[in-house]
């Protein structure tokens, strides 16, 4: 059954983080014997988790290393859902969103239990924006049909759309829960035989005479590696710096995820089960949501965005003051969902995270490259905020420029990985900077 399976993977990720462990040391220490791997993976987010299954899915030995508790919620992965969708301005994501999809569904077969709920997806957006038109073409979104005709769906009388705006729907899309997705990977890489590590920060990433990657932690402990994926989200700047002295532009930013309650009477209408849509705006800034699905009676509605932050001293009240991100998302609100959603007193819930912003909002995905590194040690970093439901698909790609210096799933699929590289912001620290 899908709990025996559930439950059967979290025992397997159990003894994995746990064998061996040295007394008067972490709890999750590997054992002393284990400190050489095919791949270390730093950083057990949702990009280092699915990074990790995929090098484990290969038969390789891999270590996944993870500087706080696993599953935390201090980084970028952690909450109750994410949306996904196809609909992007730049036409490198939609096929990539493809490819996640089926790799979704792939790891949900192998752990018996789903973690993406298929819904429609609702974009909304001034009609004739050159970033609305082209992102709904590159979707293959729909548009909406006009208020009275018998195809248009019920959840639509929701929104209220502006003069001179569109609505249109596209899909695949859905709502993934993210810890769940998360622990999944985790799981099914310690079920293919990858120690699981938490409480363990990498300060260092060398290399040691020949091929050997060494990994140091704040503890003094080193790993060898053949290989190491680096993915350590908001810290990637600050950990790369370190170890080569260059800057690589990814900016962490505060942002605030907001339940609000839905009005008496439409409890029903706006979830899941009824078929309601995950949804977004263009424009800027833009506002996304998911359908009342984690908290019975109340909907996610949020800005994308925010301030700036330092991932090792943030303010976790940020946004949530007068005239912070809450106020904000309660005016697009009160304009565009005024019937169905209550702004009343503000959201009920509010739930801190970050997103880890490039220059343009384009992934790295690279290898550190240089002299030292070269094609050993790969950085998947700047998801900029819609880079979750790609995970699958980043984290495959990263196993296999790892273990093979290119990736052939990417190949396969169309996508062209210089879209992702460092070297776009050599002279141009804006990169490929456009709307998405």
């Amino acid at each position: 059954s899908p709990s025996a399976s559930l439950s059967n993977l979290q025992s397997e990720l159990a003894q994995s983080t746990h064998a061996g462990a040295d007394t008067g040391t972490s709890t999750m220490a590997a054992p002393p014997a284990e400190r050489s791997f095919d791949v270390i993976v730093v950083g057990a987010g949702i990009i280092g988790s699915c990074a990790a299954h995929a090098v484990a899915s290969r038969g390789a030995s891999v270590l996944l290393l993870e500087r706080f508790d696993l599953l935390h919620q201090r980084g970028s992965s952690h909450g109750e859902s994410r949306t996904t969708r196809p609909t992007y301005t730049r036409p490198q994501y939609p096929p990539m969103v493809r490819l996640a999809h089926r790799l979704w569904h792939e790891a949900e077969r192998d752990a018996g239990y789903t973690v993406l709920t298929p819904t429609p997806h609702l974009d909304l957006g001034p009609r004739d924006a050159p970033a609305f038109v082209a992102a709904m073409a590159n979707g293959g979104a729909t548009e909406l049909a006009p208020a009275g005709d018998a195809s248009r769906p019920a959840w639509a009388e929701a929104f209220r759309v502006p003069e001179g705006w569109a609505a249109a729907t596209s899909g695949p899309a859905g709502v993934i829960k993210a810890t769940k997705a998360m622990a999944m990977f985790q799981t099914l890489a310690a079920k293919m035989g990858a120690v699981v590590r938490d409480r363990t920060e990498v300060v260092d990433v060398a290399r040691q005479e020949g091929n050997t990657i060494v990994v140091k932690t704040s503890t003094g402990e080193e790993f060898h590696g053949g290989k190491c994926i680096i993915t350590v989200g908001a810290w990637a700047s600050k950990l790369v710096k370190s170890i080569t002295g260059a800057d690589l532009p990814v900016q962490p930013v505060h942002t605030l995820v907001c339940y609000w309650r839905v009005k008496p009477g439409h409890e029903e209408e706006l979830t899941t089960e009824a078929g309601f849509p995950t949804f977004a705006t263009y424009g800027e800034p833009g506002f996304y949501g998911t359908p009342s699905m984690e908290y019975p009676g109340l909907i996610k509605v949020c800005r994308n965005g925010g301030p700036p932050c330092d991932p090792d001293g943030r303010d976790w009240a940020t946004g949530t003051g007068a005239g912070g991100i809450a106020e904000i998302v309660a005016r697009w609100i009160d304009e565009f969902m005024p019937g169905v959603v209550d702004t009343t007193g503000g959201p009920v819930l509010r739930q801190p995270c970050m997103c880890c912003m490039t220059p343009d909002e384009d992934f790295v995905i690279d290898f550190l490259g240089g002299e030292e590194f070269g094609k050993d040690v790969v950085v998947g970093a700047g998801f900029s905020g819609h880079g979750f439901k790609m995970g699958p698909a980043v984290g495959k790609i990263l196993a296999e420029l790892a273990l093979d210096g290119e990736s052939g799933t990417a190949a396969e699929a169309g996508l062209e990985l210089e879209h992702y590289l460092i070297g776009r912001f050599e002279g141009n620290p804006m990169g490929k900077a456009t709307s998405h």
